[in-house]
């Protein structure tokens, strides 16, 4: 990436094209994007505490059992 100038992909339309995709099928195409989405989804969408919780209620019961 360069700090800006001129892009052809930009000229060419590959960028809006991507975007098109990501916003139709909600999900992102660049792989930092994906790794968001997929840590969202699995913290609840934010604080990592609900998880965490979760872990450990079932670290208790398994080692209830």
């Amino acid at each position: 990436m360069g700090k800006g100038g001129f892009s052809w992909k930009r000229a060419l339309g590959v960028t809006r094209i991507k975007g098109s995709i990501s916003r139709a099928t909600g999900i992102p195409l660049t792989r930092s994007g994906r790794q968001r989405k997929v840590g969202k989804a699995l913290t609840g969408g934010g604080c990592l505490l609900p998880a965490l919780f979760v872990v450990a209620l079932l670290i208790l019961l398994i080692s209830l059992i």
